[in-house]
């Protein structure tokens, strides 16, 4: 059977991302987005790299995944980018993230940081964390 980890663990990240009020609340709703839609208009989040590789043990298969978020604001102070990033930590470490086929291990908060982009208007936050999965 194929390992199904990265697909099932980027669709309960997108989901707890979607339905977290806090989020939805600085951003609007359906500003999670895997591509953007052309002429989208910021705040909105993103799903960024992905990297998964092997995390296996002498008697248990296994996954590490190393996700990062990005989120995009246009006002001309950082608040709006750290209440974001603050809503993104808190939305995916309290989510139960429940997939059919895979067990989260461990879920780890890597680091946040925020930039102005060389725009000069744009504000770019960056989030990611680390997540181990095994299959059931």
């Amino acid at each position: 059977m194929p390992n199904t980890a990265k697909l099932e663990l980027q669709q309960v990240l997108y989901q707890a991302l979607s339905s977290d009020v806090s989020l939805t609340n600085l951003l609007g709703s359906g500003k999670i987005y895997d591509h953007v839609p052309q002429r989208t208009k910021p705040p909105y989040v993103t799903i960024g790299m992905t990297l998964e590789r092997e995390w296996n043990t002498s008697t248990e298969e296994g996954r590490e995944h190393v996700i990062t978020f990005h989120s995009w604001t246009e006002n001309k102070g950082r608040k709006q980018a750290l209440e974001i990033l603050v809503a993104i930590e808190q939305a995916i470490t309290t989510a139960s993230l429940v997939m059919p086929n895979q067990r989260l291990v461990n879920k780890l908060f890597e680091f946040n940081e925020v930039r102005r982009d060389p725009d000069g208007e744009t504000v770019h936050g960056i989030t990611r964390f680390q997540m181990k999965t095994e299959p059931f």
